[in-house]
């Protein structure tokens, strides 16, 4: 007899990869119930060819394909890069950043087709895990989530590979380069395989949306990047939306080399992780972004933006985006960025992205003032009298300990 308490119609989140390919087949073989495989368009481009009949064959009852990239770079990229969000200041948080939207938009199909369950290919020592049952559990905390690599009997993507061969299901992984890649707007990211040796030196091979430097032009590229209230609205003079300004900043950004990182990263359930990533764009817009910033917000404001950032990386990590935290977080950033309006120019070269040139009609840079000639609104001596209420605490503090 079927257990009532066993779902009935889940929606899974769906790549078409290795790991939820064999999910699909596993949760039909377990639960025998209906599943829909939903798979959100956030810049995966050729990775969705075929995907429909894929899903179809491996056992959906239904295939979603959910074009977001649009609101993927204006509501989350975007976001993130007004915030300065660097998680432990390398990591640009491109998979951070998609699952949330993901998420968000399997719980709007699980309302439509009266779905009681979530599944997801994240495993049970990774941080996605986190980033889709937060999601669901702020926005759908009714409904079952259903985590198959903490509840099967595979024991790792070997594992995995069998079971594929064995249901027939064709996936882009082999023993031999077994990488588990995520690809959306902001970037391309490389983990497990031989990456998981810290000491091995990725092959160049490896990238897909970044030369190597050595492959590079050897005359460098410059851009013009136009913000308006934190946000880059135009690229050499052309009006972009999100979108297009993302797509313009990759395929640039990839001739040159920019992007490319390897870091070792803390994970939230305690483990250390190493992941290599291609960010060209999601690179050039902060450099960017954070050069403008250096112009139009006064010292206290940006110091203190500063200080979040390191916290709004962290909430965004951690999965916590539809957090009460986040919301006041935001609300904070946004109100700085009222003013980061301006023209930043970069120069691209092999591998590097330089700010040159930066303008603006909110700028608080004065060159009368930082100037190092004559003028008339800065008195020098004034200093002194600065210097000595500043040093008057360490001064008497030497004093009181008879120091020198």
């Amino acid at each position: 007899m079927k257990d009532n308490s066993s779902p009935k119609k889940i929606v899974l989140a769906y790549s078409g990869g290795l790991d939820t390919s064999v999910i699909l087949a596993w949760l039909k073989d377990k639960y025998g119930c209906e599943v829909i495989a939903f798979c959100a368009d956030v810049g995966q481009k050729e990775e969705l060819n075929g995907l429909e009949e894929k899903g179809k064959k491996t056992g959906a009852s239904k295939v979603y394909i959910e074009d977001l990239r649009l609101e993927f770079a204006r509501d989350f990229i975007f976001p993130a890069i007004r915030g300065s969000a660097i998680y432990e200041m390398r990591y640009l948080l491109g998979t951070s950043l998609a699952r949330p939207l993901i998420a968000k938009a399997m719980v709007e199909v699980a309302r439509k087709e009266k779905a009681d369950a979530f599944s997801h290919g994240a495993t049970g020592k990774g941080n996605d895990q986190v980033r889709f049952e937060l999601t669901f559990k702020a926005l759908a905390p009714d409904l079952k989530i259903i985590a198959p690599w903490r509840l099967w009997e595979f024991g790792g993507r070997t594992d995995l590979i069998e079971y594929a061969k064995s249901k027939n299901i064709p996936v882009p992984v082999t023993v031999a380069k077994p990488y588990s890649m995520d690809r959306n707007l902001m970037h391309l990211s490389f983990e497990g395989g031989v990456l998981e040796d810290p000491y091995h030196e990725p092959k160049d091979d490896m990238f897909l949306l970044t030369v190597s430097p050595e492959k590079a032009p050897d005359k460098p590229t410059y851009l013009e990047l136009d913000f308006e209230a934190g946000n880059c609205i135009a690229v050499d003079g052309k009006k972009m939306n999100p979108l297009e300004v993302m797509e313009t900043l990759n395929e640039l950004g990839g001739k040159n080399a920019i992007g490319r990182v390897d870091v070792v990263e803390n994970r939230l359930v305690g483990i250390k992780s190493r992941g290599v990533y291609e960010t060209p764009g999601g690179t050039i817009l902060h450099l960017a972004h954070r050069d403008l910033e250096s112009i139009t917000l006064d010292r206290e404001t940006q110091h203190k933006k500063d200080e979040l950032s390191m916290d709004f990386a962290r909430i965004i990590y951690n999965g916590q985006w539809y957090s009460n935290q986040m919301n006041a977080l935001r609300t904070y950033i946004d109100f700085t960025q009222t003013v980061v309006t301006g023209t930043v120019r970069v120069k691209l070269y092999k591998g590097n992205c330089s700010v040159v040139g930066r303008k603006s009609s909110k700028s608080l840079y004065n060159p009368s003032l930082s100037t190092f000639e004559k003028e008339e609104m800065y008195n020098q001596k004034d200093a002194e009298g600065f210097i000595n209420l500043f040093g008057l605490p360490m001064k008497e503090w030497a004093r009181i300990n008879k120091v020198g």
